[in-house]
């Protein structure tokens, strides 16, 4: 009676560890995603604020100064905006990637809860 049993079980968790390999991947795959768009962010930001900071060193009286402050304006808005618009796309890939990876768990267990009744009822069938 317990080989009935066994096979679809040891099925169901050889299914379950695929489905859970293939979930690691996406989430692997949206993480490197995810650095990658942080950290070309950040390259870009940085680039920007070292320029500004050369051509700041170079200010050395008060018109230089005035000349130089709208310049510093733009580069923090500029900065802001890369920053706010690149957190949303962390976002949108995050959460695509948790449906994706919600509706592959969720057909998984769908697809055991279908095998499990089939199981029993060929198991009542039997006695």
């Amino acid at each position: 009676m317990f080989e009935q049993y066994s096979n679809p079980f040891a099925s169901m968790t050889q299914n379950f560890a695929a489905t859970t390999l293939k979930a690691n991947n996406l989430a692997f795959q949206n993480f490197e995603r995810v650095m990658g768009l942080q950290l070309k962010t950040f390259q870009d930001t940085l680039n920007a604020t070292v320029a500004f900071m050369g051509e700041a060193a170079e200010v050395r009286d008060m018109d230089g100064a005035k000349a130089i402050w709208p310049k510093g304006v733009a580069l923090v808005k500029e900065s802001t905006e890369t920053l706010y618009s690149t957190g949303q796309e962390v976002l949108g890939s995050t959460l695509k990637t948790s449906e994706a990876i919600g509706q592959i768990y969720k057909s998984q267990f769908e697809d055991a809860g279908h095998s499990v009744v089939k199981t029993a009822s060929k198991a009542a069938k039997a006695k």
